[in-house]
């Protein structure tokens, strides 16, 4: 059920390693005003739905649905939150939650009683800028998230034999592109979208409007000052979770092209502080949905990086009860809030494809009555 993309040898070693052993599941919440843009982001049918769709992935992630939320999740073109599935996963093996809040628009509702192991960390940090502007983040906010997470990094490597690290960010997959170009990757019509056809032309125009700027600014081309112009406060956490933890641990970065480019960011941190990390320890896994887009270019991608291994999981919703999970064959929503990265880690505990979908059919059922 996980199949290896990229760097077949390294992906293969980490699954054997990692199969049957005890994960925990951390998920960074960030938002930029890049997702408000029309026609970036489907996730969330209006600009108004888009503020809202992290607040509202990770209140479901917590309560499961339990409770009347505060923000039911958004309408979306077709399908259904990716939220659904990694629910699914935390609640089957009993996951242990961190909910990181890296800047969104307004606090994360909680439930009254935190299911147990479950911790929700608000880090002092504010929204991104859109990346037009050529200066996404302050200086001193990107030290911060970077600082914080490194600092959790270290706190949780001895709690688990590998970490899940998951993201939700709406417009996350311009801002990477941006971020990959600015470091000198050729990433050109290689990210993926939310969309079915993955809107290439629009988001290289976003981007090259926030690399002008960015440059008129003094474009500094070092990965700190690349994320201050054109990144979002997830790969600024995500960097140094991930760089923390492979010190002393597996490191599933659970999504597509993303965290293709918090790998490129992380990698160029660690080239610029000298950062004692363990490459090896780290892959990127993702969704079949991702990784076998047509209209993305993401294997293209990792094989750029060259020096990151590319999972996926080979979930299918072919057969699946209820349309809005078919949709996914179709192309719409694909990844997202560490689903592919759950859902690998389900096969790694033995989880047939049959019961994985099972499983998250019947969370699907309770969240629509």
């Amino acid at each position: 059920m996980v199949r290896v993309y990229t760097e077949m040898a390294r992906g293969q070693a980490w699954l054997d390693r990692y199969r049957r052993t005890s994960p925990l599941f951390a998920c960074v919440f960030g938002y930029t005003e890049t997702g408000t843009l029309p026609d970036i982001s489907a996730a969330g049918r209006t600009p108004a739905d888009r503020r809202k769709t992290a607040l509202a992935d990770a209140e479901y992630l917590l309560s499961g649905g339990r409770t009347p939320p505060h923000y039911p999740l958004p309408p979306l073109t077709a399908g259904a939150s990716p939220a659904v599935i990694s629910r699914a996963v935390i609640e089957g093996l009993s996951l242990p939650l961190y909910v990181f809040d890296a800047g969104l628009p307004a606090p994360i509702p909680q439930p009254s009683v935190l299911p147990p192991a479950t911790v929700v960390e608000r880090f002092p940090a504010v929204p991104a800028r859109c990346l037009t502007s050529g200066a996404a983040m302050t200086a001193q906010q990107v030290q911060d998230l970077f600082a914080a997470g490194l600092a959790w990094g270290d706190r949780l490597a001895n709690q688990c034999d590998y970490a899940i690290l998951g993201e939700c960010v709406v417009g996350g997959t311009t801002t990477a592109l941006a971020v990959l170009l600015a470091l000198g990757i050729a990433a050109e019509g290689q990210v993926n979208s939310s969309y079915p056809l993955c809107n290439h032309q629009r988001k290289q125009d976003v981007v090259d409007e926030g690399l002008r700027r960015w440059r008129e600014r003094g474009g500094d081309t070092g990965p700190f000052g690349v994320l201050q112009g054109l990144g979002d406060p997830m790969q600024v956490v995500v960097a140094g979770l991930g760089l923390a933890l492979s010190r002393r641990c597996g490191v599933l970065l659970a999504g597509g092209t993303q965290m293709l480019a918090v790998y490129a960011l992380l990698r160029a941190i660690a080239r610029e502080i000298d950062y004692p990390w363990r490459p090896e320890q780290i892959v990127v896994g993702t969704t079949r949905w991702v990784a076998e887009d047509p209209t993305g270019q993401t294997v293209e991608l990792a094989k750029t990086l060259a020096d990151v291994s590319l999972l996926a999981t080979q979930l299918n919703f072919r057969q699946a009860r209820f349309p809005q999970l078919r949709a996914y064959e179709a192309g719409y929503v694909k990844e997202g809030v560490g689903a592919g990265g759950c859902a690998i880690a389900a096969s790694l505990q033995g989880w047939t494809a049959s019961s994985l979908v099972a499983a998250i059919e019947t969370g699907f059922s309770q969240l629509i009555g």
